[in-house]
């Protein structure tokens, strides 16, 4: 918007700069960007102090690739590549394939990077689900005598979910943890709370919010409303 774009302007050359005047550091315009989101964005230019900053479609915070339409397949093939990786690696490494070793080295090492920052990246589509499974399938297949197993049994044999169930499971938690746990004050800006005059029910359902891009419902704060009903409804 025209007011966000005059807001931004004054802040790069002015604020940055005194605050890195006052901080003794120097900002590298090499390393900074300007990614654009959504659609009609009218792609304004910005400086920071008299140099233009350069655009990029996709960038890297903290971990996670966030490109300009908010797709996520390329974090889900980054994230599928580094988890194979270390997959192959604990294979050429360690000679045993006894369950009890193989368990706790997926846990520690393979798993964690098909579930790092889940709730922000969580794949909607089923080529992306199938991309993540492919690295628990292949994991679960290197332990000897399940070899013959389907992927489901597998998973039932050695007690595990599938990667999906953990990641319904990790919604809920968090979700728990912004409403009631260490983070309830920032979950009254994330979520909207259905008010209701009902004497009866838990006083936390939440209500889902309407947005004209599809994409905004795949999102974390949308998702959890889905899996709210469904959860009521179950324990019914």
């Amino acid at each position: 918007m025209p007011e966000g774009q005059d807001s931004i302007h004054r802040d790069l050359p002015v604020k940055l700069k005194k605050w890195a005047h006052v901080n003794l550091m120097r900002f590298n315009k090499a390393k900074c960007k300007v990614l654009h989101m959504s659609q009609g964005n009218p792609k304004h230019k910005y400086k920071l102090s008299v140099e233009q900053i350069d655009t990029n479609p996709e960038e890297k915070y903290l971990g996670v690739l966030i490109d300009e339409k908010l797709n996520v397949t390329r974090q889900c093939v980054l994230a599928a590549q580094k988890a194979n990786h270390v997959l192959g690696c604990i294979k050429r490494g360690v000679t045993s394939r006894l369950r009890e070793v193989i368990l706790p080295l997926y846990s520690a090492f393979v798993r964690p990077h098909l579930e790092y920052c889940i709730q922000l990246w969580g794949p909607q589509h089923r080529k992306n689900m199938d991309l993540l499974k492919q690295v628990q399938r292949r994991a679960t297949k290197t332990i000897r005598g399940l070899e013959h197993l389907s992927c489901e049994d597998r998973l039932r044999e050695l007690g595990f979910f599938s990667l999906e169930k953990r990641r319904l499971w990790g919604d809920l938690i968090v979700a728990f943890q912004y409403l009631k746990g260490a983070y309830k004050k920032d979950g009254g800006r994330l979520f909207s709370r259905a008010c209701s005059n009902r004497t009866r029910g838990n006083g936390f359902k939440l209500k889902e919010g309407r947005f004209r891009p599809d994409i905004r419902k795949t999102f974390f704060m949308m998702r959890v409303v889905k899996l709210e009903e469904f959860a009521q409804r179950g324990c019914r």
